[in-house]
């Protein structure tokens, strides 16, 4: 067998001696517990500015002030657009269902003309689509009804306006 020259030899040699310093185990397990923290703070949000989804905006017009209400699925509602104030639970589960309830009525944007004697309209939108009808309409139709008097409650607690 022939023996190989020196020259090779000693570039063997350098590159054995070349390799990459050792990282301990200790550092290589600190970083990955720094990733998977990064990573766990990415997924929850940590604190990020995460909204809950609007139920839905209801606006009622007619003889005395305008009224709009927007209430949000984290029991937030805004009252003739100034700054959000909190529901009660029992507000937030009754606009909640009211949101569902009325979710097939907007779907196919339901519009009741106002009838004679009308003395508010109101437009509710909601995700699904927007429906309008008048305070004449609510005693044939009991979810409006409800929309009605959740307008008129809210308006009163939460914003302290007059009904």
């Amino acid at each position: 067998m022939r023996a190989r020259p020196a020259s090779l030899v000693a570039s063997c040699r350098s590159a054995k001696d070349r390799r990459p310093p050792r990282v301990p185990a200790r550092a290589v397990a600190a970083a990955a517990a720094a990733v998977a923290a990064v990573a766990i703070l990415a997924l929850a949000g940590c604190g990020a500015d995460v909204q809950s989804a609007d139920l839905f905006l209801l606006t009622r017009t007619g003889q005395g002030t305008r009224l709009t209400l927007l209430v949000n699925d984290s029991g937030t509602i805004r009252c003739n657009g100034a700054k959000a104030r909190m529901i009660s639970n029992e507000m937030l589960i009754a606009a909640r269902d009211l949101a569902e309830n009325l979710s097939t009525d907007a779907s196919h944007n339901l519009f009741l003309k106002p009838a004679p004697g009308t003395v508010f309209s109101y437009r509710i939108s909601l995700e699904q689509g927007v429906i309008r009808f008048s305070d004449r309409d609510t005693a044939h139709h009991p979810e409006l009804a409800r929309a009605e008097l959740f307008a008129a409650q809210v308006a009163q607690r939460p914003c302290g306006l007059s009904p």
